[in-house]
């Protein structure tokens, strides 16, 4: 399906979504957008992109779009994401993120479509060694928002045993960073937008905990440039074009603690960065860095970015916005 698969992307107009779809069209494919717009933003969809503002949660809807517009597979990145409000609202969580799956999937089975690649995430894993984790390695999510991401993948896999579906699960580690100051990360559920908000503002940003069994004693996470995120999408679809059912970190390989990531943000926006430290967030694990040794094996994908990149990327991209007015 190399430059002529027709996708439906659901949550389009999100941060992660917005970036893949314009991958997928620099190869030439043919892109739907399905978002209900409560965190997505139209300005991240092109003019010439057919944007259906809906629910994935509205099954018929969905169907018949993919009728509609005769597509062959679904991308699907609609979904919440914030560990303390899938804490605080864990019911919540499940319908938008499992009943929302089944929602789209049940729309699929309608339209006849048979790929998709669904967006997972390293919090499946849970509270890990501190070892760079692999795919086959336990997953014991220690919040909500993991625990329905994984059921997520336990009924991707349902579905393709019953029907033969053919998928792709990425199980993504921290995004961050922005190709442009339109498609940047403008949510508050993310360390380096909201740590670049903090600084830009003159205030101190928040460390949760120093107290964990790390090097500094900060949480440690393995952070990846959305562009290279957006690329393993559109690798991962390749896959779909005979029998699959795979699962595949997407991480870059190493850990960075959250004070050196306050540090990077620090040396790239040249300002002082001197974080408030506060008691440790419910949910949150000490340690979770990816073993992409299999994504390499199965898609030769790499990342081509790293810290440095992610965070100038970032700055720059908010810089460009403010000097724009948006």
């Amino acid at each position: 399906m190399t430059g002529t698969g027709r996708w439906l992307v659901t949550g389009g107009a999100g941060y992660i979504g917005a970036h893949t779809v314009r991958a997928l069209r620099a190869r030439g494919d043919a892109v739907v957008v399905l978002d209900d717009l409560s965190t997505g933003l139209t300005a991240r969809v092109d003019d010439d992109v057919t944007l259906v503002q809906a629910s994935v949660l509205d099954e018929d809807t969905v169907a018949a779009t993919l009728a509609e517009h005769r597509l062959d597979g679904v991308l699907h990145f609609a979904a919440r994401k914030s560990v303390p409000e899938s804490v605080a609202h864990p019911l919540y969580y499940w319908r938008e993120n499992v009943e929302g799956l089944r929602s789209v999937l049940a729309a699929c089975g309608r339209a006849g479509v048979e790929r998709f690649v669904y967006s997972s995430s390293a919090a499946v894993y849970g509270a890990t060694t501190g070892a760079a984790v692999a795919e086959d390695d336990p997953c014991e999510p220690v919040n909500p928002y993991g625990t329905t991401k994984l059921a997520g993948e336990w009924l991707l896999a349902d579905v393709h045993r019953a029907t033969g579906l053919r998928y792709v699960a990425l199980r993504y580690f921290n995004v961050a960073g922005a190709r442009d100051a339109r498609l940047a990360d403008r949510g508050q559920a993310n360390l380096v937008p909201i740590a670049l908000d903090a600084v830009a503002r003159g205030r101190a940003p928040t460390v949760f905990g120093t107290d964990y069994d790390t090097p500094d004693g900060s949480c440690v996470r393995d952070f990846v440039h959305v562009d290279d995120l957006a690329d393993a999408h559109v690798a991962a679809t390749a896959l779909l074009d005979e029998p699959c059912a795979e699962t595949l970190n997407v991480g870059v390989g190493r850990g960075f603690s959250v004070l050196e990531v306050m540090a990077t943000v620090g040396r790239v926006a040249g300002r002082p960065v001197d974080p408030v430290i506060a008691p440790r967030r419910p949910g949150d694990p000490a340690a979770v860095v990816a073993d992409v040794s299999r994504i390499d094996e199965r898609l030769g994908w790499r990342a081509r970015h790293d810290l440095d990149d992610i965070v100038t990327s970032a700055w720059e991209a908010r810089l460009s916005s403010s000097a724009s007015g948006s």
